[in-house]
């Protein structure tokens, strides 16, 4: 993270009259037109070049390196998870108001909200956990819960910290429905992306394990990389623990790809299941002798 001196600096040298004429423009309401004279670094027409993407590219991957390193963010626990589950208390709520119409399908979303608030609350108890856990621990030793920095899964295992009072760390996206980062995520920790591919590498440049919480598309995602990483020995061997048994085995059946040949028997043992906060940390914890 950039300290006051660093500032200072910047501040002082010429690279920074050419971030002020931007500034001064955005100030009085003009747009900017393309201007070959301008330094490249602060042309925006530029930098948003498709023949410029793989600056943007390293842009992406740069900035949330260097902040994290400063921050002294050495290792962290990533949680997947749906976007889509509320807090117990927020169904409650929804079920008190869908209850109060008479309309039958906003009822019957209401309970099923109710229904799956159950993963927001274990998603925060494990939050809780490995904060815990960490904020005894010296700063090379500490476990940062690291999420999408979205709502649902995500925003419940950064409240987790948060509870205790120990940073987290948010990848955000941005999307075409404005997504924008949970209350419960270290702001200063938090970083948007516009590609997931670079996204998806800072998850795991410094994970030490990894929880999939049940979700939707964006979930099976991110774990079947994840998976394809260890198995293909691209990335190193971590805990991988899918949490709630009854909804993945529902979902998939994994043995059909050991019966058809696909991977090998082993390549089960890639990932273990959980069904409590308790027994997700334990695996983590097991794996580690922590």
């Amino acid at each position: 993270m950039e300290t006051t001196q660093d500032i200072k600096e910047i501040a002082r040298s010429p690279l920074a009259d050419a971030w002020a004429e931007l500034q001064a423009h955005a100030d009085r309401g003009e747009p900017l037109e393309p201007d070959s004279y301008r330094l490249a670094f602060a042309d925006p027409e530029f930098l948003l070049r498709q023949e410029t993407r793989g600056i943007r590219f390293q842009l992406e991957l740069l900035k949330p390196e260097l902040a994290l390193t400063a921050a002294g963010v050495h290792a962290t626990v990533v949680v997947y998870g749906g976007a889509r589950f509320v807090a117990p208390e927020v169904a409650q709520e929804q079920l008190v108001a869908a209850r109060a119409g008479s309309d039958a399908r906003a009822i019957a979303l209401a309970e099923r909200a109710v229904h799956t608030a159950r993963y927001y609350e274990q998603a925060r108890e494990f939050g809780r956990l490995v904060a815990s856990y960490s904020l005894r621990q010296p700063q090379e030793e500490k476990l940062f819960i690291c999420t999408g920095g979205g709502p649902g899964v995500m925003e419940a295992a950064n409240r987790g910290a948060h509870d205790i009072g120990m940073p987290s760390v948010g990848l955000n996206i941005a999307l075409p429905h404005e997504q924008t980062a949970n209350p419960y995520v270290t702001p200063e920790l938090t970083f948007k992306f516009h590609y997931f591919a670079l996204r998806k590498m800072h998850f795991l440049m410094r994970a030490r394990a990894l929880v999939a919480f049940p979700g939707g598309f964006g979930t099976l995602d991110e774990l079947f990389e994840v998976l394809t990483l260890v198995q293909t020995r691209k990335a190193n061997p971590v805990p991988i623990v899918l949490f709630d048994g009854d909804y993945w085995r529902r979902l998939m059946n994994l043995e059909v790809l050991v019966e058809a040949g696909a991977i090998a028997p082993e390549d089960l043992n890639l990932y273990t299941i959980a069904d409590t906060p308790e027994q997700a940390w334990a695996c983590i914890r097991d794996f580690y002798r922590l």
